[in-house]
């Protein structure tokens, strides 16, 4: 009987509903944190996102438009998605066999490769600007053989490209890492006992396994191909209607004092970033439980 009474007591005064809770708080200690979590990031990228619209429509649509027809600003659009259809398709070969390597072999070094994957998001884009300047500049021990053959890298697409390959290379592969590992081995090793070439196991095993993963990955790989400014900056040299992206071509208008048509690049940019938004959250919705594993890590 007493041991029933303790029970009973024990369930009385923890009902079961309070089990499954994450916390103890009371109702409104919760709303307030969400309360605080919603105004701040309303007020920190909301809001701003807002005012750039509203700044890039403030003398009318006609004069919105007319922003692009600018010829140095259509050149910046077009540049910046040749950038990034050239960057992010290098990113997704470079980013699965690293993933690869990863999560499939044990090897000497493992560790290395895996820092040297995550060097990029350590490094400011800037110091690798100039990673690539010292590389590939004029004063650079390659650059007389360079200019000699007629290459041009540094304040040039290549070098835009070189940059944006470097500073979006962790995406793909950092996505692809945790969901491999996961996933482990067992569904090659069988495709390879049945008589699959590697090709075959690759094909029709482990992009299947990984699509989704990918797919992620790629769309935050493309999303900051084409914001990237710190890198670019550098490597671009900033010559109007031939190597300067989006990004830069905002901060020239910027600073040319022309408002409007800055921030109606601003918004084509941000417009950009909003679809690459929307499709990230259909893929969390539709494929939360196959995407979990990406962000085990």
């Amino acid at each position: 009987m007493y041991d029933e009474e303790v029970i009973y007591d024990s369930r009385r005064l923890v009902p079961p509903e309070e089990h499954t809770r994450p916390t103890t708080e009371r109702p409104w200690v919760r709303r307030t944190l969400i309360g605080i979590a919603v105004v701040f990031m309303g007020l920190v990228l909301v809001l701003p996102l807002l005012l750039v619209f509203v700044e890039a429509f403030r003398k009318g649509a006609e004069t919105y438009f007319a922003a692009f027809s600018d010829r140095n600003s259509q050149s910046a659009i077009t540049l910046t998605l040749l950038v990034a259809a050239i960057a992010v398709p290098l990113n997704l070969v470079f980013g699965v066999a690293a993933a690869w390597c990863v999560a499939k072999y044990e090897f000497w070094g493992k560790s290395f490769l895996i820092t040297l994957i995550d060097l990029p998001f350590s490094v400011s884009p800037v110091v690798s600007g100039m990673v690539y300047v010292l590389l590939f500049g004029a004063q650079s021990a390659l650059g007389p053989i360079l200019k000699a053959n007629h290459i041009e890298i540094i304040f040039a697409v290549p070098g835009i490209v070189l940059a944006t390959i470097f500073v979006t290379f962790p995406f793909i592969a950092r996505e692809l890492i945790p969901l491999m590992e996961d996933q482990g081995s067992v569904d090659e090793e069988a495709a390879l006992s049945l008589g699959a070439t590697g090709w075959q196991t690759f094909t029709r095993v482990t992009l299947p396994n990984i699509k989704w993963g990918l797919l992620y990955g790629v769309l935050l790989c493309n999303a900051r191909a084409m914001g990237e400014f710190g890198a670019v900056s550098v490597v671009s040299g900033h010559i109007r209607g031939k190597t300067t992206t989006m990004p830069l071509d905002i901060e020239i208008l910027y600073n040319e004092y022309n408002f409007t048509a800055a921030f109606a690049i601003a918004s084509l940019l941000a417009m950009l970033a909003l679809v690459t938004l929307v499709f990230k959250t259909i893929l969390e919705f539709r494929f939360g439980d196959e995407l979990a594993g990406t962000r085990r890590h």
